[in-house]
């Protein structure tokens, strides 16, 4: 387990904690409220645990569809293939699953870092490789 997930269990767990010591202090109605409380509570955390992978996908799908049209009117006439994160896997929780890696044809030795966060403001954010020439695809990072 990573130990991002971690924090989130214990924050979680923490907050359902201060909900149940709330409900044993309180009496009548209000324990019954405050206990439907902490079970909805969990509830949530559970269908959000379960979604959020899911959601990832999704998102990193709609980047990359964003990423396309970026590079094909950057670059036309070139060929690329994509690298994502492999978010759910072991390893790899650390990384940023929205930084989309493109390698292009032409420099095969060099992955471009893009990042999307809608259709019209998308950015390269860096460059991973293991041979240091001239990096043909380089776009201005951070701007």
């Amino acid at each position: 387990m990573h130990p991002t997930e971690l924090i989130e269990l214990f924050i979680v767990g923490g907050i359902l904690l201060v909900i149940l010591i709330v409900s044993i202090i309180l009496k009548g109605k209000w324990r019954k409220v405050i206990q439907g409380l902490a079970i909805l509570f969990l509830v949530s955390f559970g269908i959000f645990y379960f979604v959020r992978p899911y959601w990832i996908d999704m998102q990193i799908e709609k980047k990359v569809g964003y990423i396309q049209i970026h590079l094909e009117e950057q670059y036309p006439g070139e060929t690329w293939e994509y690298r994502t994160v492999p978010h759910r896997e072991d390893g790899y929780k650390h990384l940023n699953p929205y930084y989309i890696g493109v390698i292009f044809d032409t420099e095969p030795l060099v992955e471009y870092k893009y990042f999307a966060r809608n259709k019209s403001d998308i950015t390269q954010r860096g460059w991973d490789t293991s041979d240091l020439h001239d990096l043909k695809h380089l776009e201005g990072l951070g701007e």
